[in-house]
C-alpha cells in the first residue's frame, strides 16, 4: 500500500511533534511515524521535566530574567566553543518564544509556587511533567488532522523524482510505503542500542543503563550515513549520569538518578574511594560521575552516606541500603570490610570542600551504574536544518531535528533543561522550514 503526504516526520518525541504541528499550522499535510507502541510514545521527553528558556523580564512561569547573551555564554562554556554559531543563535532565540508556542498548542505550564525542584530563573516546567506535555501535543496533532502511525519502523528511505519514498515495517511483518515531498528526521540518538554501545564503548557499553526509550536505536542514523549524510560529533562521547543500579536497564527516566553524591563518598566495587574530576556540588555534578562510574570495574560504584547525609539528601526512587556500622554495610554490599573502613577513614581525615565526615550511624549506600541519556553524535545539518551530505550539498526535501542532530550544537557537556529545549526549538524550526518548501 502506498499513500502520499506533503511531509513525513519520522520520530514521535518532542522534536517530531513540534515539527509536525509547526508544519501543519503552515498548511502542509503531515504524517508522523513512530517506531514505539502508542503506550510508550513520546521518546525521552516522557521523562523530561524542564526547558531552558530566554526571558528578558519576569513571566508568570519564570521569575527574574535570563538573557540571550547569558544562554549563549553558558552554552559556549560547556561545549568549549564547539557549537555551530548560527544554530546556537537560532536555538537561543527560539527558546524565547517556545513557552507561549507550546501553550498555544495545548501544553500547560507550572507556576513556580507549585514546584518542588529548587528555584531557577533559567528553566520552566510543564505542568504534570513530560508525559502530560506529550499527551497534550498528541491531542493537538489529532485535532489538526495530522496522521500518526505507531509501531512504524522505517526500514528504508529512498530519494525519488517527487521527493522521498519512506518504506515502513510493522510488527505483523506487513510493509507499506509513503510518498513524501519532504521528510523530517526526528528519530533520536543511537544510545539505546546495546550492540551500538558495545561497538563504540566495549565492555563499558555493556554495563550502561539506558535512561530513556529503548526505541532510540540509531538505525535510521546509520541509514543516513550509508546514504552519504555527513556525521558530526563523537560516537564515544555520551551524556551519562549516576543512576541507581537497581533500576531497569531501559526507561528508568529521571527518577532513578542519584542526586545525593555531594553528601557522601563514592567507592568502587573493591571498596576503594574514587573521585570524578571536576565534580563538586554544583547542579551539573551528576554528569561528571556518569563517565567515572562507567570506567569502574563491572561499571559499578557505591555512594556511602551516614545518617547526617541521608537527612540532607532528597528522597530517591529506591530505599538506601542501611547498616549499623561501616563494616556491617560492607558485608551487606559484598565489599571488603577493611577496604571500606580505610576509605571512610581517609575521607573523614580530609573531606572535600563542603562535605562533612561520615561518622553518624546508621550508615547507608546506593549502588550506582552509569545511565546514558544521549550520544554526542549525529547527522550534520545546515542553518535551515537541512541534512548536509559528505560532498557538501543540501536539498530542500530532507531535514533533521532533535537529538539526531544535537551534536551540531552540543558536541560535549550539558546544561539543565537544554535537551528538551533543543529538541522542541529545532523541531518547530524544521517543521516551518519544510512547510515553506511544500506549501506555495
Amino acid at each position: 500500500m502506498i499513500s502520499e503526504n506533503q511531509i513525513v516526520v519520522v520520530g514521535g518525541g518532542i522534536a517530531g511533534l513540534c515539527a509536525a504541528i509547526a508544519a501543519r499550522h503552515l498548511g502542509a499535510s503531515v504524517h508522523l511515524l513512530d517506531n514505539s507502541p502508542a503506550a510508550l510514545r513520546g521518546g525521552n521527553a516522557r521523562h523530561a521535566r524542564n526547558f531552558r528558556v530566554v526571558h528578558s523580564e519576569p513571566t508568570q512561569f519564570a521569575p527574574d530574567s535570563y538573557q540571550a547573551a547569558e544562554f549563549l555564554a553558558e552554552l559556549d562554556g560547556v561545549t568549549g566553543g564547539g557549537s555551530d554559531p548560527t544554530l546556537a543563535e537560532r536555538l537561543v532565540a527560539g527558546s524565547e518564544t517556545l513557552v507561549p508556542w507550546l501553550m498555544a498548542n495545548g501544553v500547560a505550564m507550572q507556576p513556580p509556587s507549585l514546584g518542588v525542584v529548587p528555584y531557577s530563573r533559567r528553566t520552566v516546567f510543564p505542568l504534570g511533567g513530560g508525559k502530560a506535555m506529550i499527551n497534550a501535543l498528541y491531542r493537538t496533532a489529532a485535532a489538526l488532522g495530522i496522521a500518526v502511525s505507531n509501531d512504524a519502523n522505517v526500514s528504508a528511505l529512498r530519494e525519488c523524482t517527487s521527493g522521498w519514498t519512506v518504506e515502513i515495517g510493522a510488527p505483523d511483518d506487513e510493509t507499506s510505503a509513503i510518498k513524501a515531498r519532504t521528510v523530517i528526521i526526528c528519530a533520536g540518538s543511537p544510545g539505546a542500542d546495546p550492540a551500538w554501545l558495545h561497538r563504540h564503548h566495549g565492555a563499558a557499553g555493556d554495563g550502561l543503563m539506558i535512561r530513556g526509550t529503548p526505541y532510540a536505536d540509531g538505525r535510521l542514523l546509520e541509514q543516513l550515513f550509508a546514504m552519504g549524510a555527513s556525521a558530526v560529533g563523537d560516537p564515544t562521547a555520551c551524556h551519562m549520569v549516576a543512576v541507581d543500579a537497581r533500576g531497569p536497564r531501559f526507561d528508568g527516566g529521571i527518577v532513578t538518578r542519584i542526586t545525593a553524591i555531594p553528601y557522601g563518598m563514592v567507592v568502587d566495587a573493591s571498596g576503594a574511594r574514587i573521585d570524578a574530576v571536576g565534580a563538586g556540588q554544583e547542579p551539573t555534578h551528576y554528569a561528571r560521575w556518569g563517565p567515572r562510574i562507567a570506567a569502574c570495574e563491572r561499571q559499578t560504584a557505591y555512594l556511602i552516606l551516614d545518617a547526617d547525609g541521608l537527612q540532607r539528601a532528597a528522597p530517591q526512587a529506591f530505599a538506601p541500603i542501611e547498616a549499623a556500622s561501616v563494616s556491617a554495610l560492607a558485608a551487606t554490599l559484598g565489599l571488603e570490610s577493611a577496604a571500606l573502613e580505610t576509605a571512610v577513614a581517609s575521607f573523614n581525615a580530609t573531606p572535600p570542600t563542603g562535605a562533612r565526615p561520615l561518622k553518624c550511624a546508621p550508615f547507608a549506600a546506593y549502588p550506582m551504574r552509569a545511565g546514558i541519556t544521549f550520544v554526542h553524535h549525529g547527522v550534520a545539518v545546515d542553518d535551515r536544518l537541512r541534512v548536509v551530505w559528505t560532498d557538501g550539498r543540501t536539498n530542500d526535501t530532507l531535514f533533521a531535528a532533535g537529538m539526531i542532530m544535537a551534536a551540531n550544537v552540543l558536541r560535549r557537556g550539558y546544561l539543565a533543561g537544554l535537551g528538551l529545549t533543543l529538541a522542541a526549538v529545532f523541531g518547530r524550526l524544521a517543521g516551518e522550514e519544510a512547510a515553506r518548501h511544500v506549501v506555495r
